[in-house]
């Protein structure tokens, strides 16, 4: 079983910026991909970014490319989403995911393991 713990969402400002946390329990993630999804009221949940644990590979949604960086702490085995030049349409829940395959997909039903989702409002 691995837990995960999202942090760090809130009102914000159009153009600016959030980081938001997934702290991990319960298993080494070495072998495992480690995703953020969003979903904002009314719409299914969308892929964000993606990480492979392992080598550290990072993929991203076009709509959030060159604005949103993945990364990960193996020390704290956290996974980061920084979010720079938010726009209102990047407000939703954003939930972290767990894939322990290590396979990266854009499809939420590729992924084991799910975090309780953290609020991100971007006002315009």
């Amino acid at each position: 079983q691995v837990q995960l713990v999202e942090s760090g969402g809130g009102l914000v400002q159009a153009g600016g910026s959030l980081r938001l946390s997934c702290a991990a329990s319960g298993r080494t993630l070495s072998s495992c991909s480690m995703a953020w999804f969003r979903q904002a009221p009314g719409k299914e949940r969308e892929f964000v970014a993606a990480i492979i644990w392992s080598g550290g590979n990072t993929y991203y949604a076009e709509s959030v490319k060159g604005r949103f960086t993945i990364s990960r702490d193996n020390a704290k085995n956290t996974v980061y989403l920084q979010m720079n030049s938010l726009k209102a349409e990047d407000t939703a829940v954003y939930y972290c995911a767990a894939d322990m395959s290590a396979q990266v997909t854009g499809w939420d039903s590729d992924y084991d393991y799910w975090g309780q989702g953290t609020q991100v409002t971007v006002s315009s």
